[in-house]
């Protein structure tokens, strides 16, 4: 899996959020910002979902069978490109594959005509928001307290306060198993 980066519109948005946590009006911005990149990353990890809405990339085999795409909650799957084992990439035609998202937004795909790939690349969107404004309260109030807990506490080993992960824990998708689509 691959997916892109978070826009620096959404890593300033976030600063935004930490800076009135913080009470700092200014500077620090390169501090702030990478600290806002990583309390994204590592709410997402917590979360077992994508915060932000971004493109990712996913590489499956091509045998029969339905795959279940990583990231979720999956917003489109956009299309499907062959990886053969010698030549070039190809991009599979509409009709030979199908494409899946269940009520839970886990994007599922099945090759149907692999032709001489034998992998695949799924290009697809996933994530809860457009934007951190739009990002649920609870999820974007924690991402905030933990920017503002590894501000202050960046030169020692403190663990996050706990009203962090019950913020996310609502929100949290399990996986139990790799699961099977039907």
């Amino acid at each position: 899996m691959t997916g892109s980066a978070i826009s620096a519109g959404v890593i300033a948005e976030v600063v935004v959020a930490a800076r009135a946590l913080l009470r700092v009006e200014s500077g620090e911005d390169l501090v702030l910002a990478r600290l806002a990149s990583t309390a994204l990353l590592l709410g997402e990890a917590f979360l077992g979902a994508a915060v932000i809405v971004r493109p990712f990339e996913d590489v499956v085999t091509s045998a029969a069978g339905w795959r279940r795409l990583l990231v979720a909650p999956v917003t489109v799957i956009s299309g499907l490109t062959g990886l053969p084992g010698e030549g070039a990439p190809f991009v599979l035609a509409v009709g030979a594959y199908a494409v899946d998202i269940d009520a839970d937004g886990v994007g599922w795909v099945r090759v149907l005509a692999a032709g001489s790939a034998g992998r695949v690349a799924v290009a697809y969107s996933a994530g809860l928001a457009l934007s951190f404004e739009a990002v649920p309260a609870p999820i974007a109030q924690g991402v905030a307290m933990l920017v503002a807990h590894l501000f202050d506490h960046r030169e020692s080993d403190v663990a996050p306060p706990a009203a962090v992960a019950a913020l996310w824990r609502p929100y949290r998708r399990m996986r139990l198993s790799a699961g099977v689509h039907s």
